[in-house]
């Protein structure tokens, strides 16, 4: 009776008291609830908000449904960071093996694909072998000796959570400040962090498009983490249009490991130095953002982050050789270039609708239990703003059969608008916020 009467209360816009989401979450973790009441719950959440008590408490009763890495006798920093989900973003590949190399250790532990967004799990198992379901011993051995483990959650994890995580994404309720905020950091936390940086993304292709629900999800986010002694900042970045140039699971895991190399996107490569920084500034890793600059661009320069990815690739079981023969990865039966239907300015390249379509191409999931492909979805070289003459080409639609390399094409035709001219795109890099406040940028 529990769970129907807190959908009842929620339902009728009330509040859960503490207590009451501890004991629903241990009763829903343990199987003792079933998806469909927690998914009316969830929807009742949805569309009646939590208040900041209600979602720490929620935050609190997940953390507490599972372990927590105990990495406090490494004697080393520990820092993460997490973006809220964008098209194209890619940035944790890059980021977790740049930073390890950098005397700091990166426990990071992924979600997977989540609405129209891609998920860091299933374009890491887009590399051959590649296993995300270490458990923590393991993920520590691997700590150890490597710095880093890019992880998804396993039983042990915030496994509350995991189990939410799915439902959400396939209930409709994922774009919930306090949803998001407690999912995040239940998983977070239970890294025993020293330090998290996150990646909030605005514009039309975030799951929170505008500024200032960003922002109040980053403060929700950043007072969870105070009330656990791990320091945060956040980043405001732009999501109007894909970040980087490919949209897809092995797409993106080729881009990032060309740009581990150094041949990386200059959008891209701007906001993970920008992350980057955070992180070994928060680690006590570096005295000044020019010297945590200097570090990282050193590290791809010199070769050192993309050989400790090939050894976080091997250590997982993962076959190393991708990173330098990217035709291991998979591979897309059809390929078909699309090209520009007039001359003009790209006005836009609209994420959202990127994105989606990367899910109708098989590249997404639609339910729970849904499969990927993940050879499936483009590469746009168009950026807003460029000016282009008539059958031109703007981008390649990766697909499984000559159908979908069609529908790609009408996506794609959806997404790139040409226009006789062109707005200014949202700034790269906009706002940098912490527990004392928003400091506006000048990227």
């Amino acid at each position: 009776m529990l769970a129907q009467r807190l959908i009842e209360r929620k339902r009728d816009g009330h509040r859960v008291e503490p207590g009451e989401w501890r004991a629903l979450v241990l009763a829903y973790t343990a199987g003792h609830i079933p998806d469909y009441q927690m998914a009316a719950l969830l929807m009742a959440s949805y569309i009646r908000g939590l208040d900041r008590q209600e979602s720490i408490a929620l935050m609190e009763a997940m953390l507490a449904s599972g372990d927590r890495f105990a990495l406090d006798d490494l004697g080393a920093p520990r820092v993460d960071k997490h973006s809220i989900g964008g098209i194209g973003d890619k940035v944790s590949l890059v980021l977790a093996p740049l930073v390890a190399g950098e005397g700091v250790i990166v426990p990071m532990i992924s979600g997977r694909s989540l609405g129209h967004t891609g998920g860091t799990l299933d374009k890491l198992e887009s590399i051959p072998g590649f296993r995300t379901d270490l458990s923590l011993s393991a993920a520590r051995a691997q700590i150890e000796r490597l710095g880093c483990a890019m992880i998804g959650q396993t039983n042990e994890i915030a496994p509350a959570d995991r189990k939410m995580y799915a439902l959400r994404d396939a209930t409709a309720t994922v774009e919930s400040i306090p949803l998001i905020a407690a999912s995040i950091m239940s998983k977070k936390l239970a890294e025993g962090l020293t330090g998290l940086v996150l990646d909030i993304k605005q514009g039309s292709g975030s799951l929170l498009p505008e500024l200032e629900r960003g922002i109040e999800l980053a403060e929700l986010m950043i007072a969870m983490a105070a009330d656990h002694g791990c320091p945060a900042v956040a980043l405001t970045t732009a999501m109007d249009r894909p970040l980087g140039r490919a949209i897809g699971n092995a797409l993106e895991v080729e881009e990032a490991i060309l740009s581990l190399k150094g041949e990386g996107p200059a959008d891209l490569m701007e906001v993970t130095y920008a992350l980057g920084v955070e992180m070994l500034l928060i680690a006590g890793a570096a005295d000044s953002r020019e010297t945590a600059r200097r570090r990282l661009e050193d590290a791809i320069a010199t070769g050192r982050a993309a050989e400790r990815f090939r050894g976080i690739i091997e250590a997982q079981g993962g076959d190393p050789r991708v990173v330098d023969d990217l035709s291991l990865l998979p591979q897309a039966a059809e390929c078909e270039l699309y090209t520009a239907p007039r001359r003009g300015f790209i006005a836009r390249v609209e994420p959202r609708v990127i994105g989606r379509g990367v899910v109708e191409l098989g590249g997404g999931r639609t339910s729970m239990e849904g499969r990927i492909d993940h050879a499936v979805g483009f590469v746009i070289t168009a950026r807003p703003g460029d000016w282009v003459e008539a059958g031109e080409p703007l981008a390649t639609v990766f697909a499984r059969d000559r159908a979908g390399a069609e529908r790609g094409k009408h996506v794609l035709g959806a997404a790139i608008l040409i226009a006789d001219e062109a707005e200014r795109p949202l700034p790269l890099i906009s706002r940098r916020v912490t527990a004392t406040g928003v400091t506006v940028l000048d990227s």
